[in-house]
């Protein structure tokens, strides 16, 4: 195959193992620097140009977007996705998991655990969303902010809002988060390619430091991930759309929490810490994958009207419940189901013999009239009622 890795640093060590990894399994392998491509638009005839001639064509590609360049980068790998070929990370991804509230409002809709977050904008809002959060100490933290850069721990309320006062008059975007006292100085790294983590490791920070960083000082020592850290991983980066990502954890007393999910996530530290091959891992997962390049469902339900993608909660009163696939019919009302979310547990391509119990989640394509009328009516919420004062 010939492999593009998009990375401004070819003599990085990332860029370097994975290059050796894609050289020792026959693979051509080219390291492009992403600010000398230019992006051309045209009907029918998406291309790009490197450094002023014509774009070869590629089997895949391994996006190394660094922070500073996150805008361009991802249209850059768009565009290798326009012309058909695989990415390895997906420019939508890449964009989402730069954003830290984004990233975070995502996942809290999937049982994954999280810290407590919160985000103003105006002075007036500051005290009451630190409240919100469990009150301080609390961390303070810039959204674009990588490798512990713009982190920072406040531990009073007026030292919290002088922090954020003062970013936000620079129009920094700042994110105020529970600080998880039992996990200070350290976090886990699960390093998820695929469907599985391939290699984990603890970071501790080093003195009065808190920030657990490899690049701020922090040991890091390998370790064998519970179940349910694994699951988390696995499922956050499943989640972002990422196919490889670095997931950064807290150690809280009631499970992990999930503070990242990195979309270029670097090998030195983890490798040398685990000794597993990583790079080898990834450039197996590309082998497998390039034969899937990413797709836009939107852009390809465009043609006919009427159909689409939609997740059906099955309630109690559901017709669904209690019955299996084949017997709800819905292949032949023109709906199939895609996969069965079960407690956080998906089950993909499900089998006509398998049953739907209450509580599952369904996602489905196909008749969207059809799908409407499965969907249970809002509930309204009843106002609260308010305990009378205390004379």
């Amino acid at each position: 195959m010939k492999i593009a890795i998009l990375s401004r640093g070819p003599r990085l060590f990332t860029t370097r193992r994975l290059r050796e990894a894609g050289l020792a399994r026959g693979h051509q392998v080219q390291v492009l620097d992403t600010n000398h491509f230019s992006i051309h638009v045209a009907e029918d005839e998406p291309s790009l140009g490197y450094r002023g001639r014509p774009v070869s064509s590629y089997d895949a590609v391994i996006p190394r977007i660094g922070a500073t360049i996150t805008f361009f980068g991802c249209a850059v790998v768009r565009q290798f996705e326009q012309m058909g070929v695989f990415t390895l990370n997906s420019s939508h991804a890449i964009a989402v998991s730069r954003d830290k509230l984004r990233s975070l409002q995502i996942l809290s809709r999937h049982s994954i655990g999280i810290p407590q977050s919160a985000f103003v904008r105006s002075k007036n809002d500051v005290l009451p969303a630190i409240a919100k959060v469990g009150g301080t100490p609390v961390i303070i933290k810039l959204l674009e902010g990588t490798q512990g850069i713009g982190v920072i721990l406040a531990d009073s309320i007026d030292v919290a809002s002088a922090i954020i006062e003062t970013l936000q008059s620079t129009r920094q975007n700042v994110l105020i988060q529970k600080f998880v006292a039992e996990s200070k100085g350290r976090d886990i790294r699960a390093f998820v390619v695929g469907d599985r983590v391939v290699a984990a490791m603890r970071r501790r920070a080093q003195g009065q430091e808190f920030r657990s960083n490899v690049h701020r000082g922090g040991q890091t020592e390998p370790i064998e991930l519970d179940p349910a850290y694994e699951q988390t991983a696995v499922r956050a980066a499943q989640i972002m759309g990422l196919r490889m990502a670095g997931v950064d954890m807290l150690e809280a007393q009631d499970g992990p929490k999930v503070m990242e999910v990195n979309s270029s996530p670097g090998l030195e530290g983890i490798e040398a810490a685990t000794g597993v091959d990583i790079a080898g891992a990834i450039m197996e997962l590309v082998e497998e994958q390039v034969l899937f390049p990413e797709i836009d469902v939107r852009q390809r339900l465009t043609v006919k009207g009427g159909y689409g993608i939609s997740e059906l909660p099955v309630g109690p009163d559901s017709e669904l419940a209690g019955q299996t696939v084949a017997e709800t019919g819905l292949r032949e009302r023109d709906v199939l189901v895609l996969s069965i979310d079960r407690n956080g547990v998906v089950i993909p391509n499900p089998k006509g013999s398998r049953e739907i119990l209450v509580g599952d989640k369904l996602l489905c394509f196909g008749k969207l009239l059809t799908m409407k009328g499965l969907v249970p009516p809002a509930r309204k919420r009843r106002p609260k009622k308010r305990k009378p004062k205390a004379s």
